[in-house]
């Protein structure tokens, strides 16, 4: 049986209210009060489209064995290299082996739905890790500003023991350009939104709609749950009304929570509608840009025996309001601070070094001698216990799914930071092995000696004048219930 092993989702912390985005451009644009309402999910200065697919990955893969993975597929419009292949950076913060197959797929809002219907088609052959992941830049003032959310979603693919059964797929495209961004461009271009709700949604999105109902026998009253990954009020109501779905099947949009996330958000809502649906029902996701494609999933017994995870509701819980405007702004690259001098730094990446240090940089690979079992980052040939520093006895040891605390910290107000003050200090893992990191998504509150915290792999620093970002681990203190 093909289909769905595993789900999981990422959603950033960080909550940005619209109503201040609103409330800051009223002197301009008083017609985007009507969009203040609720809140859009705001990345951290530290993470990217990469960062956020590592994040719902590890989620997807809670309580299971990667060793199974044989590709890793990345969608996204969003993407922050061009000439360097994203999802290969995931697959060496996730630890897959090296003859783990990994891509990109991009060019359109429907990356996120086509990779996974690429993926269901290789099912019975592979298994594939789909993510799909987005951060887009927006103009100040402009309705996507407003809409859009930052997000990702993961979604395990393969045969075997699945929770949702593939049941068909069909996929329609038509060059219908509702917007676009060249590929010199920061921003999206937007036609005008009735003639993108009507000659597109309503009729693009519903045809397709009929044909696959009719290409796989299925009535619309056997439909549990359709998701329509468009935020904008009415049109997923109007679709399932046109083509007979009944009206409690329709998913929320998640538009009040997160936002639009481009070719992230249908993912993103198959993943919230695994997390309700039970063993029989049936789901039917679209996808939309410059045509449709249209995935029909029947949930199965499985589910219930996936181990918990924290899916689209946990991390809609974690959330932080954000009432700084000019935070966001300066956190998008839409407002150029003064660093000072103390940010004027270069960090150029030695190459060569980063290729020979990959997994202890990017997958926080550490050593456990396997004659004393001593824990220690980075790993080295000569063991840190000085009552037997044995030569040669390493073995890797994995150490961003271990339990770790707060043995130490410093809250700085001098060096530079996107977000001061810069938090680091010294962590000390539960198994053994130290290791000094910054600390993210931190407070005065929740930074004190003897905290749990959780291992995240974030942007460690940009070089600006390369185009060049590197990636580390940091760690975000686990708030108290």
């Amino acid at each position: 049986m093909t289909g769905i092993l595993a789900y999981g989702a990422y959603v950033p912390r960080l909550r940005l209210q619209r109503s201040v985005v609103a409330a800051a451009h009223a002197w301009f644009n008083p017609a985007l009060k009507g969009l203040g309402k609720g809140e859009r999910a705001m990345a951290n200065w530290d993470e990217d489209v990469i960062t956020m697919a590592v994040e719902a990955s590890r989620d997807c893969l809670t309580g299971l064995d990667r060793a199974v993975i044989e590709s890793v597929s990345l969608a996204s419009t969003s993407a922050p290299n061009a000439d360097r292949q994203n999802a290969g950076i995931v697959k060496e913060a996730l630890n897959l082996a090296d003859t783990t197959g990994s891509f990109d797929l991009s060019g359109g809002q429907r990356a996120g739905t086509s990779s996974l219907i690429q993926a269901l088609a290789a099912g019975p052959r592979q298994v594939t890790l789909c993510v799909a992941s987005e951060r887009r830049k927006s103009k100040a003032g402009s309705e996507a500003e407003l809409n859009n959310g930052d997000a990702a979603a993961a979604l395990l693919v393969g045969s075997g023991d699945v929770v949702a059964r593939f049941m068909g797929s069909h996929s329609v495209s038509v060059d219908f350009v509702d917007h676009f961004r060249a590929a010199n461009k920061e921003f999206d271009y937007t036609w005008e939104s009735r003639w993108i709700r009507d000659e597109g949604y309503a009729k693009i999105i519903s045809g397709a709609v009929k044909q696959a109902l009719d290409k796989f026998q299925l009535n619309p009253a056997e439909i549990d749950h359709l998701i329509v990954p468009i935020t904008l009020r009415g049109v997923a109501d109007g679709i399932a009304k046109k083509v007979g779905i009944r009206p409690e099947a329709v998913c929320g949009t998640l538009a009040g929570t997160v936002g639009e996330a481009g070719a992230a958000h249908a993912s993103l809502m198959l993943v919230a509608a695994l997390e309700v649906a039970k063993p029989g029902e049936r789901i039917l996701v679209t996808g939309f840009g410059q045509g449709c494609d249209i995935i029909i999933l029947e949930v199965t017994e499985a589910i219930a025996k996936l181990p918990p995870r924290k899916a689209t509701s946990g991390w809609l819980a974690r959330r932080q309001p954000e009432t700084n405007y000019l935070k966001y702004l300066s956190f998008n690259g839409l407002l150029d601070m003064d660093k000072g001098m103390r940010g004027e730094a270069d960090f150029k990446q030695p190459l060569t070094a980063l290729y020979r240090n990959r997994k202890t940089v990017l997958g926080l690979v550490g050593g456990r001698c396997t004659k004393t079992g001593t824990v220690q980052f980075p790993k080295t040939d000569i063991s840190v216990n000085p009552n037997d520093p044995t030569i040669g006895t390493q073995e890797d040891y994995p150490l961003a799914d271990r339990a770790a605390r707060i043995l130490t910290y410093t809250a700085d107000n001098l060096t530079y930071s996107p977000d001061p003050p810069a938090y680091y200090g010294m962590i000390e893992f539960e198994e053994g092995g130290r290791m000094m990191a910054e600390f993210t998504d931190a407070d005065p509150e929740s930074v004190e000696v003897g905290r749990n915290v959780d291992l995240v792999f974030r942007i460690k620093s940009v070089d600006d004048l390369r185009g060049f970002t590197k990636y580390f681990w940091k760690a975000v203190p686990v708030k108290q219930l």
